[in-house]
C-alpha cells in the first residue's frame, strides 16, 4: 500500500503511523502468525510446540503477550523493536518505509508504551500486563507427595506463599487445571506452576524485577543466588537463605548485589548445572555472574546427574545434600539446619 500525498504533519511519531495505519496492520504486517485478535498462535520470537500467543485488546490498545514468556508483552511499536533489534527511530522509519507512509522529520519526544530493552520511553504500566485470577482448593496427600520429594514442608510453602489451586483465568478466560497446580504470590503478580505438564508448565504476570525469596530474607552469614523458588524453599530446608530471579538469562543488578552485601559476609552462585546439554546455559551465566561481581561459584557435580539441589534431594535425600553443600562451601561459616 503507498501514500504519495504529504502534508507539513506528515513527520515520524506514533500517532501520525497511527493516524494512517492501525495497530492491527502492524502486528499482522511483522507477525506472521497472527491471524485474528484474541486467538492464540504460536511465537516466532522462540520455539513455541502449541499456541500461547494472543494479541487482544487491552486498554483500547493491542498488546501482544506470550503466555509461555513473561518477558515477552510487546505493542506493536515495542514488537518491532524486539523482533529486529531496532532504536525507537528505527523503528518507525521502517514502519514508515514499509508502509510506504513517506513520513520524514525528527521523532518528536513523546513517551510511548514499550517494554524492550527498558528504553527511555515509558514503559507499559502495570495495569495492561495480564490479569490472572485463581480459585484455591484444599491441600492433597498428591501435593503432599510431590513436595516432600524436595524435602518442602507444607508450612514453608506457606511461608513462601505458594497455595493449591484448581482453575485459573489469564484476561477472564477460564482454564482448568489438569494436574497439580499452584499459586505463586509475589507482592506485584502471580506465577502459576504445572510441574507435571509438559508444554504448559507457567503462566505469570510478574516482572523480571520481581525477586523470588527476597521478602523472606533477613541477615546471616551466607546468601545464595539459585534458580527458582523451589530451590530457593529448598535450600531454606537445608539452612541456607537463598534468593532467585525470574529466569537464569536475568543478570543481577548491581543495587541487588549491594544490597545483599550490606547484610550478608558472603554471596554465592548456585545454578542448575544442565551438563548433558551442550549449551549448559545456567552455568554459562553463573560464571558472567561471578566474573563480574567476584562472587563464588557453586556446581553440583556432573557425577550427580542433579541440575539444581531441589533435584539433588529428589534423588539423594536431605542429609546427603546438606553434607553436599558442607562440602562445597568449605572455608565459609555454614548454617546448620535446625
Amino acid at each position: 500500500m503507498g501514500i504519495q500525498a504529504r502534508n507539513s504533519n506528515d513527520y515520524l511519531h506514533t500517532d501520525v503511523i497511527l493516524s494512517k495505519i492501525t495497530e492491527y496492520d502492524i502486528f499482522r504486517h511483522y507477525c506472521p502468525n497472527f491471524k485474528q485478535v484474541g486467538v492464540k498462535f504460536k511465537s516466532d520470537l522462540r520455539q513455541d510446540n502449541s499456541p500461547t500467543v494472543s494479541i487482544a485488546k487491552i486498554n483500547n490498545n493491542l498488546l501482544y503477550k506470550d503466555f509461555g514468556n513473561p518477558n515477552h508483552t510487546f505493542n506493536c511499536f515495542s514488537y518491532v523493536m524486539y523482533k529486529y533489534s531496532l532504536s525507537f527511530v528505527d523503528c518507525l522509519k521502517t514502519i514508515s518505509n514499509d508502509f510506504g507512509l513517506n513520513l520524514v522529520g525528527e521523532v518528536a519526544n513523546v513517551p510511548v508504551a514499550v517494554t524492550y530493552g527498558r528504553t527511555e520511553y515509558e514503559r507499559i504500566e502495570e495495569k495492561t500486563l495480564s490479569k490472572i485470577e485463581v480459585r484455591r482448593r484444599p491441600w492433597t496427600i498428591e501435593d503432599k507427595n510431590f513436595w516432600t520429594q524436595f524435602g518442602i514442608s507444607k508450612q514453608l510453602l506457606l511461608t513462601f506463599g505458594v497455595h493449591p489451586i484448581d482453575y485459573f483465568w489469564i484476561n477472564e478466560v477460564r482454564f482448568k487445571c489438569k494436574t497439580i497446580t499452584y499459586v505463586f504470590n509475589f507482592k506485584n503478580g502471580v506465577k502459576i506452576y504445572s510441574p507435571l505438564e509438559i508444554e504448559h508448565k507457567w503462566y505469570s504476570n510478574v516482572s523480571k524485577d520481581c525477586i523470588q525469596g527476597f521478602p523472606q530474607l533477613s541477615e546471616g552469614e551466607i546468601v545464595i543466588l539459585t534458580s527458582s523458588l523451589k530451590d530457593v524453599m529448598t535450600l531454606r530446608v537445608l539452612g541456607y537463605q537463598s534468593i532467585a530471579l525470574q529466569s537464569e538469562m536475568h543478570f543481577p543488578s548491581k543495587e541487588l548485589i549491594e544490597d545483599l552485601k550490606s547484610r550478608f559476609k558472603n554471596i554465592v552462585v548456585l545454578y542448575d548445572n544442565d551438563a548433558d546439554k551442550p549449551s549448559n546455559n545456567g552455568q554459562i551465566m553463573a560464571n558472567k555472574i561471578c566474573e563480574k561481581y567476584k562472587l563464588f561459584n557453586l556446581c553440583i557435580p556432573d557425577k550427580y546427574k542433579s541440575k539444581d539441589i531441589s533435584d539433588f534431594v529428589k534423588n539423594y535425600g536431605v542429609e546427603k545434600a546438606f553434607n553436599l553443600l558442607k562440602t562445597m562451601l568449605h572455608g565459609f561459616t555454614v548454617f546448620y539446619r535446625p
